[in-house]
């Protein structure tokens, strides 16, 4: 055997502990929420050797899960929209469009990298409140529409394409906005593609602000919804793990059929935060 050969075999061994490593959790999860509350305190082994699905039945009848899936669906559907919507004008604004203090104003945009989200928490929440907007959805919606790093991908792209197609546009009579819904989104179809999957994932994902803004149950998203569900009679096992599946079962699921597109928007923020 080659040492090139062994180097391979050794690297693809870790890979595959890696993998085992990384997907335990999840196999634990499911296999606990398969199982009966007795089986789980008495009897808990590693092999699913039972397939009881009382728990994803409780938790579905007699929880507000739906409710909460659907706050989740309209919130991040939204959030994602507005994003891409504002981000991508704003972008356009910057890269293409001449105007005093549009340097600065893209340095500003840059710079808002440097200050943290949850700093912002206590002032948007004193403003989300004199707007009568606490339990809304817009008082979920409109403060996590702060993304720089949409803005400024957007800009690095539109500074790429070749100012003869403006002037183009330009002289057959076109406008700011042909030029930029029917010339420069066409082109940039796959960043906005995976823009929009790592968005929605982050507003699906975001558990901070909908727990400040949100009091009500029947409001409240996925991520906060699964910390309310408790027992009467002690801890759930298996009622829990079957909640935190459904929770994350949009997510794996989106990952894995758009993996690529997730993978491209994550090495492009990366980029541009780096």
């Amino acid at each position: 055997m080659t040492a090139k050969r062994a180097r391979n075999i050794a690297f693809t061994a870790l890979v595959l502990i890696a993998a085992a490593i990384w997907i335990f959790p999840l196999y634990w999860a499911l296999t606990t929420s398969l199982r009966s509350e007795n089986r789980i305190v008495s009897d808990a082994g590693i092999l699913m050797d039972e397939l009881n699905f009382s728990a994803y039945i409780d938790v579905l009848s007699t929880s507000k899960l739906p409710l909460w899936y659907l706050n989740s669906v309209g919130t991040s559907l939204i959030i994602t929209f507005l994003i891409l919507l504002t981000g991508m004008m704003c972008a356009y604004a910057l890269s293409q469009l001449r105007f005093p203090g549009r340097r600065a104003l893209y340095l500003l945009v840059v710079a808002s990298f440097m200050v943290p989200a949850p700093a912002l928490y206590v002032a948007q929440f004193v403003l989300m409140n004199d707007l009568d907007m606490v339990n809304t959805w817009w008082g979920i919606i409109l403060p996590q529409l702060i993304a720089p790093v949409v803005i400024i991908v957007y800009k690095q792209f539109f500074d790429a394409i070749p100012h003869e197609m403006r002037e183009a546009v330009l002289l057959d009579g076109g406008g700011e906005f042909t030029l930029l819904f029917k010339l420069y989104l066409p082109l940039n179809w796959g960043i906005t593609a995976a823009l929009s999957i790592i968005t929605f994932i982050g507003a699906w994902n975001n558990f901070f602000w909908p727990f400040l803004i949100v009091t009500s149950e029947g409001m409240m998203t996925i991520p906060v919804g699964i910390t309310q569900v408790t027992d009467s009679f002690g801890v759930a096992y298996a009622r829990m793990m079957a909640l935190a599946l459904l929770a994350a079962a949009p997510v794996i699921v989106g990952y894995l059929i758009f993996q690529k597109r997730v993978t491209e928007a994550v090495m492009i923020s990366a980029g541009v935060k780096g």
